[in-house]
This record gives structure tokens, C-alpha cells and sequence, in this order.
């Protein structure tokens, strides 16, 4: 049911953005970015029961716990990066959109850094026990 709610937000707000945008545009700005703004907070409240699925996931698999952190930093970071990014393109700053993205991108390659660490000392563990 949150989805539907998600949705019937989501188009209330760009039919209030575009009903005035040829009145006032600047307002239809402010509608969208709020009308975004409530999206987030319902999703977050959403993605705050899910937690909880990570933290088991971890547990069950022997994850350390600040892998699971870090993996939700880049999933958070990823979401707001691309919802972000929409807004700028909806108003035509496509350039700026992309370097958003971009910097997004490098944000979380550098969250990455100790995952990678971590498998790669796995791999070369795996590979001195073979010899």
C-alpha cells in the first residue's frame, strides 16, 4: 500500500508543478522539490523496518557489521545521487545532473575501498592454502 501512496504523491505533485508552471514558475519549483522532499521521508521511514533485514542477513552470514554499514551508505548514496540527479534534469540542467552523478559514483567507489580490501586479502588467503 506505501507504493500507492508513493505514487499518488508523485503525481500530485507534478500536476501542481504543472498547473504552475505557467502561472508561476518559480513556485513550481519549490512544489517539486517539496513534493521530492515527502517522497524521501516516507521511503525512509519504509527503509527503516528493512534495516533490520540487513542486520540479520549479517549476522546469519558472519558479515562484519561495518560491511553491512558501508553497503547501505552506497546503496543510500546511489538513491539520492539518481533521485537528485531527476530533479536536475526535470529543470533542464542536464550537465549538472551528470557531474552529479559522476561525483556520486567516485563517492561510493571510495566506500568500496575496504570491501575490495577484504575480498582481495580473502582471494590471496584462498590461494596460499591451494599451494
Amino acid at each position: 500500500m506505501e507504493v500507492v501512496q508513493l505514487i499518488g504523491i508523485a503525481f500530485v505533485t507534478a500536476i501542481a508543478a504543472l498547473v504552475l508552471k505557467s502561472a508561476k514558475p518559480e513556485l513550481a519549483l519549490v512544489v517539486t522539490i517539496a513534493g521530492g522532499i515527502v517522497l524521501l521521508l516516507l521511503t525512509f521511514d519504509l527503509f527503516r523496518g528493512g534495516i533490520a533485514i540487513f542486520e540479520k542477513i549479517a549476522e546469519t552470514t558472519g558479515l562484519e557489521a561495518s560491511f553491512v554499514k558501508i553497503l547501505l551508505k552506497m546503496i543510500g548514496i546511489g538513491y539520492l545521487v539518481e533521485f537528485s540527479a531527476g530533479i536536475l534534469n526535470d529543470f533542464g540542467q542536464n550537465s549538472m545532473a551528470d557531474k552529479l552523478v559522476f561525483c556520486g559514483k567516485i563517492i561510493i567507489l571510495l566506500l568500496a575501498i575496504p570491501i575490495i580490501e577484504s575480498v582481495l586479502t580473502l582471494i590471496v588467503n584462498l590461494l596460499e592454502l591451494i599451494r
